[in-house]
């Protein structure tokens, strides 16, 4: 069972890298910035951190810990769905207009925050690490590339 400690730990780091991530859009002005990205990927984490407490919580003694765990995948649907609500909110931030849709880049990084909370959650944190700043330089990196697009 995790820590006190070790969810703290936990927790500042997802916040950490969704400080990171949410920077970037923020450096823009766009929608979801340094705030919302703290808070998806904390509360992700908080939501994984649940997932892999709870058999512990709910076995009645260590003995029959891994009877529990056998038995009820249940645990691992809280993590499937951080997925789904995460997608709700990510379709609150898409705004389509006659000329063109807007907002789908940071909704999918809404998306893409949500999951490294959740790798953070789950004590994958070198993953997180490079996931987070991979996926950050490629956004600082593309938005000055047009693709043949008319601005």
């Amino acid at each position: 069972m995790l820590t006190l400690e070790q969810m703290l730990i936990r927790l500042v780091i997802a916040l950490a890298l969704g400080f990171i991530m949410g920077f970037e859009r923020e450096l823009i002005g766009k929608e979801a910035g340094v705030r919302t990205c703290m808070t998806v990927a904390s509360g992700a984490a908080i939501f994984a951190m649940i997932s892999i407490t709870l058999p512990y919580i709910v076995a009645i003694s260590p003995e029959n810990l891994s009877d529990v765990i056998a038995r009820n995948s249940g645990f691992l649907t809280v993590v499937a769905n951080i997925v789904v609500g995460i997608g709700f909110l990510g379709a609150g931030i898409i705004i389509k207009t006659e000329e063109k849709i807007k907002g789908v880049t940071t909704a999918a990084l809404i998306w893409f925050v949500a999951a490294v909370g959740a790798l953070v959650g789950l004590g994958l944190v070198d993953f997180a690490i490079i996931a987070s700043i991979t996926i950050t330089l490629i956004l600082y990196v593309l938005r000055n590339i047009s693709f043949g697009k008319k601005s």
